[in-house]
């Protein structure tokens, strides 16, 4: 009964529309994620409906960047109501300074001001909403579109004002932007219904190869070519793609109503677990709580995927085995999360768009502290509750502990393949154990809730991992300087899926 009454009261804090009352009524989901489902439903039949009806052989970009943006404004409209004017206003309000602003000062401008009305809209979230329940509400939107402007922003300063040190990158050459967009073109980029409701955030560049047709084009054979270029390349069809991240999210979706109700997050804070059940079977409580509580993030991004996918965008070039990848985009890579042997590939396959985003406008360019400062601006992005910034502050002597031991011990089990094999059981093991320990608090939320955690786990993490650091420093001093190429190691190096690398074209790729 109490859970349905936490639903039901939930239900109605919805600022959208109430059209699907009664369908949230009679599966006793939360009229918001009801809300949010339909339009990512509608999304999918949207997006194949673009990619053959509104396609760039037979239709201008003016239109394909029209129908894109109001069908984007008509999603946050249904499920934001009137708060949706708050991502107009982010749009508007950054769009103007992209256009009248100093160059040499545009990127910081438009930063300032996008995590700035996000903390004020994230604050205010606060009190439109419960505290404790994280809802699907206006706030999801702006976060990504306070991406989107941002590395605009920053790209077009590159463009005008470009770094000496970084005109060298290929990554960073691909995207910088030597003119600034148009209106259509911004507002399809930031507003458009493939993206608007949880990303991912992709490069202005690709968006516009997309819409314009020369995203296949340029992903296959790596060439320049002009407005329907499709014509030179057989287009491959996304069918397999969108097939199999739709198998996924319904594995993930059953996951979700079984593993998550089965092993309640808050159950790691109830006081007579923590006073009656020993410390392992705790910690493996807060494992395998952890491990119920990700399908719904593998489903969000990974229907978003899909979409875009459908719509004929995300397309990366051809792997290794010959095949047309589709994973350009992708925010998630599970097998690689669920295998991780280190904090930093943990970090690099979950939420992989933000971390581009973040390498892109703070690590990148932090002349000192990059690692500290990344953290810092992603726990101001996530938002205003405490729990954010205990999981990022605790990221920090995590990831410099786990780069210290992977620089100092991990050479010493290279000489056979069961000897490596053990060390990678022990780190994946001690990866998923530090990653439950460091996002329990991004779950609890609250200051309260968080500090019962880790005074019941003897905050055994925080504490080893400054060990690490302090012992293996001392003991594995470097002879001589290792830095003098200006390179910077960190959690948020380059993933593979973001790299601008255009495969050769492969004549086995099947048309549609």
């Amino acid at each position: 009964p109490c859970i349905m009454d936490e639903l039901t009261t939930s239900s109605f804090k919805t600022t959208g529309s109430k059209w699907l009352l009664p369908v949230s009524d009679f599966f006793g989901f939360p009229l918001d994620q009801v809300n949010f489902l339909a339009c990512q439903v509608f999304a999918l039949g949207a997006a194949f409906w673009f990619r053959f009806y509104l396609s760039p052989h037979f239709t201008s970009p003016v239109v394909r960047h029209a129908v894109a943006t109001l069908f984007g404004l008509s999603f946050v409209i249904f499920c934001f109501g009137w708060y949706a004017v708050h991502i107009s206003i982010l749009v508007v309000v950054c769009y103007r300074i992209l256009v009248t602003a100093d160059i040499h000062n545009i990127h910081r401008y438009t930063m300032i001001m996008a995590i700035s009305y996000l903390a004020v809209c994230q604050v205010s979230r606060v009190f439109i909403y419960n505290y404790g329940i994280l809802s699907t509400d206006f706030s999801g939107p702006l976060m990504i579109i306070t991406q989107k402007t941002t590395m605009l922003s920053f790209q077009v300063h590159d463009g005008k004002d470009c770094p000496g040190d970084r005109k060298g990158t290929s990554s960073f050459s691909y995207n910088i932007l030597r003119s600034k967009p148009s209106l259509i073109e911004y507002l399809s980029y930031n507003l458009n219904f493939l993206s608007i409701l949880v990303g991912p955030c992709s490069h202005f560049k690709d968006y516009i190869d997309f819409i314009e047709g020369r995203h296949v084009q340029r992903r296959l054979s790596g060439s320049n070519t002009g407005q329907n270029g499709y014509d030179k390349v057989p287009e491959p069809s996304p069918m397999a793609a969108v097939t199999r991240k739709l198998l996924i999210c319904g594995v993930c979706m059953v996951l979700f109503l079984t593993l998550t109700k089965a092993f309640p997050i808050t159950y790691n804070v109830d006081s007579h677990f923590i006073n009656e059940a020993p410390f392992l079977t705790r910690l493996a409580y807060a494992f395998f709580s952890i491990q119920a509580a990700r399908p719904k993030f593998y489903f969000a991004w990974t229907v978003a995927d899909a979409i875009n996918n459908a719509a004929g965008y995300g397309c990366k070039g051809v792997d290794e085995a010959g095949q047309v990848s589709w994973d350009l985009i992708s925010n998630i890579s599970i097998w690689e999360i669920e295998t991780a042997t280190s904090f930093k590939k943990f970090i690099d396959n979950w939420n992989i768009q933000t971390g581009v985003w973040l390498k892109t406008v703070c690590y990148d360019r932090a002349s000192c502290y990059p690692t500290a400062l990344t953290f810092i601006l992603s726990a101001l992005w996530h938002g205003v509750y405490p729990g954010y910034y205990f999981t990022f502050i605790t990221a920090i002597p995590i990831t410099l502990a786990a780069r210290t031991v992977r620089k100092n011990v991990r050479q010493y089990f290279l000489s056979s393949h069961p000897v490596k094999l053990v060390y990678d059981v022990v780190t994946w093991a001690a990866t998923q154990l530090c990653i439950c320990y460091t996002v329990m608090p991004f779950l609890l939320l609250a200051v309260g809730p968080t500090m019962q955690y880790y005074r019941s786990m003897y905050f055994h993490i925080h504490i080893i991992s400054i060990l690490t650091v302090i012992v293996l420093s001392q003991s594995h001093k470097p002879r001589g300087s290792s830095s003098s190429n200006g390179t910077k190691p960190g959690p948020y190096d380059p993933h593979p899926q973001a790299q601008p690398q255009l495969q050769p074209s492969n004549n086995n790729v099947k048309r549609k």
